[in-house]
């Protein structure tokens, strides 16, 4: 693979953590609005946007680019950089979600099913945006914990130290 691809095809590491809860915004808008609308036809943009998103990171999704480039540079508060695995990780589970609800509702005609499922992300959605609560990462980090993904998927991750300074131990003398 050429290094312009290779380029293309990858996901940031680390990523702006205020960037990716703006992204989650507005998967939150593109949920409700399909929700509330009945606008099926919005299931198959969020599906891209989520495939986009795991394959290219914000490279080649409008909502991304978005994000990264116009809104997040403009917020009062500067990036707050997180591991990027994690993030991509549950970009992943976006794309088992509305993926699934396009089939569900394109290829298998079960409309309720799809709503719920579109009413699911929305809610893990809603818990990134608002809350900085990432449920895709935190099955990441079980996951990790018990072995089913390596720790050199993630170097900063396995390191708690990292994220807990208090738990760093100090040389002797110091």
């Amino acid at each position: 693979m050429s290094t312009r691809l290779r380029s293309v095809f990858s996901f940031p590491n680390p990523v702006n953590e205020i960037a990716a809860r703006v992204v989650a915004g507005g998967v939150v808008v593109t949920c409700v609005v399909a929700l509330a609308l009945r606008q099926q036809w919005l299931l198959v943009p969020l599906a891209y946007g989520f495939w986009a998103r795991v394959l290219t990171g914000p490279t080649m999704s409008p909502l991304g680019q978005l994000a990264t480039r116009v809104i997040a540079p403009r917020l009062p508060t500067g990036p707050r950089l997180v591991a990027g695995p994690p993030k991509r990780f549950a970009q992943a589970i976006g794309v088992v979600f509305s993926s699934s609800a396009v089939v569900l509702w394109f290829g298998l005609g079960a409309h309720t099913a799809a709503w719920v499922v579109i009413g699911l992300l929305g809610v893990a959605a809603v818990l990134e945006s608002a809350f900085g609560l990432c449920l895709g990462c935190k099955v990441f980090t079980v996951l990790m914990r018990v072995g089913l993904i390596p720790d050199t998927v993630c170097e900063a991750c396995s390191d708690i130290t990292a994220h807990l300074p208090e738990l760093r131990r100090e040389p002797a003398g110091v």
